[in-house]
């Protein structure tokens, strides 16, 4: 039985060791030990030295005393700013921040909810096939802790991954790609005041080509936005350069592909017609995933949600996640619902009740397999 003092008081304890991306050396440090003394054979690689991060990947590994598949339960472990110098607060059964922070539900309610089921095992002796446990760095902001993963050290090709905001119960089978389109626009400088006509604006170049862009939601399964504008140097000078920072996703590849030439196609026409230069620069983030609503591993997570009292849906995201990485290379893995409400914003929350389903739903889930 899921020990609701415990967990309350351990995810109140993660949440206050900051975490931010790329600076997550001191909670990666504790909760390599807590995986330690729980008996896990822990590793990590070197996928912080890749990307910049003062940590890197976790891969904890709990040996099974049954026949079973082996599995992966993962979550990451940086948070997005700001998050430093978060004060958790308790009001009627949910846990918030006082307001300043964001909370660091996500992803520290699903790792909290990790352990707390691992306890359990350890607690009550309950038998299980291997377990791995991958705790990532740097998912915010790009998944690249997944992207540098060391795959070499992982034998499971099922994952359950506990990042979504959804109630406990939710089974998220389809993700989208992403693509992140870098764009400089370069005009001619000329004095604003005396010879405009002599400069080209690199600012109404790219306002041109945004005002002819189809963007934010294209259809049921495509959005787009422009994210970032940086130009100028000052009121009286015609504006040189610009550079935009955009993005678009979709569930469909082709749509994806489609909405990307879309844009891209706007910047060069408007560049063409006011005679400036512009440089794209696209790449894909991530790929799609899409899981059969009938796939064993939906089965598993219904029938555990079915065996605790949980209400099973399926449902589709618009934001990318580990799942999307862990899908590309290999390993067939579901998004799961953890309850952390408005998560990146300082009204993040979670009620204590979805974190303590969290962790029955983890732990039913290893029975299950």
């Amino acid at each position: 039985m899921v020990n609701k003092e415990r967990i309350v008081a351990e995810f109140i304890k993660y949440v206050q060791i900051d975490s931010p991306t790329k600076k997550e050396a001191e909670f990666a440090k504790f909760i390599k030990q807590e995986l330690e003394k729980l008996g896990l054979e822990v590793i990590v690689d070197n996928a912080g030295e890749k990307i910049g991060s003062d940590a890197n990947n976790i891969i904890a590994t709990l040996k099974g005393n049954k026949e079973a598949e082996p599995i992966i339960l993962c979550c990451h472990m940086d948070t997005v700013t700001p998050g430093e110098g978060i004060k958790p607060v308790i009001k009627d059964e949910v846990i918030y921040s006082d307001g300043t922070t964001i909370l660091g539900g996500d992803n520290k309610a699903g790792i909290a909810a990790i352990l707390e089921a691992i306890k359990i095992i350890k607690e009550e002796n309950i038998s299980h096939g291997d377990i791995e446990v991958v705790f990532t760095i740097a998912e915010e902001g790009g998944l690249n802790g997944s992207k540098n993963l060391d795959y070499s050290k992982i034998k499971s090709k099922t994952a359950f991954v506990l990042d979504s905001g959804g109630d406990p119960g939710q089974i998220i089978i389809q993700g989208p790609a992403q693509d992140k389109i870098d764009i400089k626009i370069k005009g001619r400088p000329a004095h604003a005041g005396v010879s405009p006509e002599e400069g080209i604006s690199a600012i109404q170049v790219a306002a041109s080509a945004i005002n002819r862009m189809n963007l934010l939601r294209i259809d049921e399964e495509t959005t787009a936005n422009i994210g970032i504008i940086k130009g100028g140097k000052a009121t009286n000078i015609v504006c040189p350069e610009v550079e935009i920072n955009a993005e678009a996703r979709s569930l469909s590849n082709e749509k994806l592909d489609r909405q990307t030439e879309h844009m891209e196609e706007c910047f060069k026409k408007a560049a063409e017609e006011f005679e400036a230069e512009v440089e794209i620069e696209t790449s894909r983030a991530y790929g799609a995933f899409k899981i059969d609503e009938n796939d064993g591993i939906v089965k598993i997570v219904k029938k555990a949600c079915e065996n605790i009292g949980l209400k099973p849906f399926t449902d589709s995201t618009g934001g990318g996640s580990d799942t999307n990485i862990l899908n590309v290379n290999g390993i067939k893995s579901v998004n799961l619902g953890i309850g952390d409400k408005k998560p990146h914003t300082l009204q993040e929350h979670i009620a204590i009740k979805d974190l303590v389903d969290t962790a029955r739903l983890v732990l039913e889930i290893i029975k299950t397999v």
